[in-house]
């Protein structure tokens, strides 16, 4: 049986770091750093390197740490600031090395698409309450950490994804616009209570 490797911090979910490093990396990026793992001498740079994924992941998946990074431009800026900082410390120990290269590239295209991913995420909430709060009242459509994880089920596969927003309609009259606008939206629609379980 082969040993379960955990080295990325703050990963306190049931994925591996395989499944980590594939999600973030790609899937020949595993390789690479299976493959670097015999070649380690100080492993200075794999723990930047893991640093700079577990970052990104305890973000992805802490609605509560989201939130917060949304509503502060500074503090989300320090955190990209820092992960650069970290891949360019991994780029200056490189020594030449292709495969590290390869890691580098696509570590650097993680954190972009980490910070491109605030920005969609803001622009999608925005245009999600715009066309919610046309059915329903503004108190109804909830985008915080508490609400989408105290509403995370099986059927929202909990350990993949979280509720992008969740709606409380005041009344039975408000539900079928709702459902129109999430379907205008795209969202994929999962009913919770009133008999739904």
């Amino acid at each position: 049986m082969t040993q379960r490797l955990r080295e990325i911090p703050y990963n306190y979910t049931s994925f591996s770091d395989r499944e980590i490093v594939t999600r973030l990396l790609g899937a020949d990026a595993w390789s690479v750093l299976d493959e670097l793992r015999a070649e380690r001498v100080t492993g200075r740079s794999a723990r930047m390197l893991y640093e700079v994924l577990g970052d990104i992941w305890v973000v992805r998946r802490n609605p509560y740490l989201e939130d917060d990074l949304l509503a502060s431009r500074e503090r989300r800026e320090a955190l990209i600031n820092a992960l650069d900082h970290r891949v360019n410390e991994v780029e200056k120990r490189r020594q030449g090395n292709d495969r590290v290269a390869l890691l580098i590239a696509r570590a650097r295209q993680a954190v972009a698409d980490f910070e491109r991913w605030f920005e969609v995420t803001a622009r999608k909430r925005k245009a999600a309450l715009k066309t919610l709060t046309r059915h329903t009242a503004r108190d109804n459509v909830c985008f915080d950490g508490h609400a989408r994880v105290s509403h995370v089920t099986d059927a929202t596969d909990w350990r993949v994804e979280y509720p992008f927003v969740v709606l409380y309609p005041d009344t039975e009259e408000e539900m079928a616009p709702l459902v129109r606008a999430c379907i205008e939206l795209g969202m994929t629609i999962i009913p919770r209570g009133g008999g739904t379980g």
